[in-house]
C-alpha cells in the first residue's frame, strides 16, 4: 500500500504535466485568434464574403490570413479544427481533480471545521456543482439575456461570487479556489463542445450541401468565445492559487477569488482594445493595481483553525488509523522537533510569517491530517526540511517511514 502512495503521486504529477501542456496550447490558440480577429483590416480585392485580412511574420515566413464572417463560397479541402486543446485540457483537469481531491479527499477536499461531510458527500457536491453550474450558465445564454451581453456578463460575475462563497463554506481553502477554477473552466470547455463546435459543423454541412449558412451561428459562437476570452486569466490564477497560502488559506480567500475575475476583465479589455485600435485604455492599469493591492491586503487576514480548535477536533476514521499505528509517537516527535518551527501558526523562522504551503504541523491532528505529505516529503525523500534550515537525523526519517508503512499495511509493525 505504501508503494501505491508513491505511484499515485507520480500519476498525479504526470496528469498535471499533461494538463499544463494542453492548457498552454488552448490558451495560446485562444489569445492568438482573439488578437487576430481584433486586428483584421479591410483591403481591396478581397474574396467574396471575406470580412478582413491580416499579414503576419513569424519564424522567417510571412502569413496572409483572411476571415469569413460566415463561411467561404466553397469548402476548402483541408480544414483545421481547433478543439482538441480545449477537450484534453478539461479531461486532464477533471482527472487531476479526481486523483488529488476525490481520492485524497480526506486531506485536500474536506474541512471538518466547516462542514461535517463524508467523503462521498464531498465528491457528489464537487462533481454536481460543476454539472449544474454549466447547465445554469447555458440556460442563461440561451435566454433573452443572450441579446444583452453586458448584462449577461454581470450576472455571470454574480454567479461566480455566489459559487466562490459556497465552495468556501464546505471545502478546504485550496479545494474551494480549485473548484471555482474548475467551475469556470467547465463553462469554457462546455462552450466549445456544446455550442461553438456544433454550430461550426452546421455551417460546414450547409456549405457541403450548397446552402447559405445562417449568420446566427457565428453570432452565438462569438458570444461564447468572448466569455472564454475574459475568463481565461482568472482560471489560470485559480489553478496556481493552491500553491500560495496567501491566496487560499486566509479568511477572505473567496473575496480574493472574486476580485481576480475583475482583474481578468481589466487586463483583457486593455489588450483587446489595443489589438483592435492600436492603443489600449490606460485607465485599466491603475485599476488593476488597486485591485491587486486590495487582494494583498485581504490576504493578511489569517484563516484556518486555531491550536485549541485543532486539538479539540474529532479525527476522521483514516486519521484514527494513523494515530493507532505503531511508531506514531516517534514519528510525531520527529515532525515536531524538525518541522514545526516553520510549519506552525506563528512560524519561529526569522522573516517567515506563514507556514509554507499553508501546511501547519503542531498538534497530533495536524500531523495526522498531513501524513501522506510528511511521508513523501520528509520520509521517503529528503525534500523537507530544507538542509539549510534543519539537518534532520536519518533515524527520524526512518521513524516516519516505518510509522506510515505500518499504518498503510493495516497497523502491523
Amino acid at each position: 500500500m505504501y508503494d501505491f502512495a508513491i505511484l499515485w503521486d507520480w500519476i498525479a504529477f504526470s496528469i498535471r504535466w499533461l494538463h499544463v501542456i494542453c492548457a498552454m496550447a488552448w490558451i495560446g490558440a485562444s489569445f492568438f485568434f482573439i488578437a487576430l480577429d481584433l486586428g483584421l483590416k479591410q483591403a481591396p480585392n478581397m474574396p467574396k464574403g471575406a470580412h478582413g485580412e491580416e499579414w503576419q511574420v513569424h519564424g522567417g515566413g510571412f502569413y496572409h490570413i483572411q476571415k469569413y464572417l460566415v463561411a467561404p463560397e466553397n469548402m476548402p479541402e483541408h480544414l483545421i479544427w481547433h478543439k482538441w486543446q480545449s477537450y484534453i485540457t478539461w479531461v486532464s483537469g477533471a482527472a487531476l481533480l479526481m486523483v488529488v481531491y476525490w481520492v485524497g479527499g480526506e486531506l485536500f477536499l474536506l474541512d471538518p471545521s466547516k462542514a461535517d461531510l463524508t467523503l462521498w458527500q464531498g465528491i457528489l457536491i464537487s462533481g454536481g456543482s460543476l454539472t449544474l453550474g454549466w447547465l445554469a450558465y447555458d440556460f442563461l445564454c440561451k435566454s433573452p439575456l443572450g441579446e444583452k451581453p453586458t448584462l449577461l456578463m454581470l450576472l455571470l460575475f454574480v454567479i461566480l461570487v455566489v459559487m466562490s462563497w459556497g465552495y468556501n463554506q464546505i471545502f478546504t481553502g485550496r479545494a474551494a479556489l480549485l473548484h471555482l477554477g474548475a467551475f469556470t473552466a467547465t463553462i469554457m470547455t462546455g462552450n466549445v463542445f456544446f455550442q461553438i463546435m456544433p454550430n461550426q459543423r452546421v455551417v460546414v454541412a450547409d456549405l457541403i450541401a450548397g446552402r447559405t449558412p445562417d449568420a446566427k451561428y457565428g453570432k452565438i459562437a462569438k458570444l461564447r468565445s468572448t466569455h472564454n476570452n475574459y475568463l481565461t486569466l482568472p482560471v489560470v490564477f485559480l489553478m496556481l492559487a493552491n500553491h500560495y497560502p496567501l491566496a487560499f488559506a486566509t479568511e477572505y480567500s473567496w473575496i480574493i477569488a472574486c476580485l481576480v475575475f475583475l482583474t481578468g476583465v481589466t487586463i483583457r479589455h486593455y489588450f483587446n482594445t489595443m489589438h483592435a485600435t492600436g492603443a489600449g485604455p490606460n485607465w485599466t492599469w491603475p485599476v488593476t493595481v488597486v485591485i491587486m493591492l486590495l487582494i494583498a491586503w485581504l490576504s493578511t487576514y489569517p484563516g484556518g483553525d486555531t491550536y485549541e480548535e485543532s486539538e479539540a477536533r474529532t479525527l476522521s476514521v483514516l486519521e484514527q488509523s494513523y494515530a493507532a499505528a505503531p511508531g506514531f509517537e516517534d514519528a510525531y516527535d520527529a515532525v515536531i522537533s524538525n518541522c514545526s518551527m516553520c510549519h506552525s501558526r506563528e512560524p519561529a523562522w526569522d522573516g517567515m510569517h506563514w507556514a509554507p504551503k499553508g501546511v501547519v504541523l503542531e498538534t497530533e491532528a495536524d500531523v495526522l491530517r498531513h501524513a501522506d505529505q510528511i511521508y513523501l516529503q520528509a520520509g521517503l525523500s529528503h525534500a523537507m526540511p530544507p538542509p539549510s534550515a534543519v539537518e534532520m537525523d536519518m533515524q527520524q526519517r526512518l521513524n516516519i517511514v516505518s510509522w506510515y508503512r505500518a499504518a498503510r499495511d493495516g497497523g502491523e509493525g
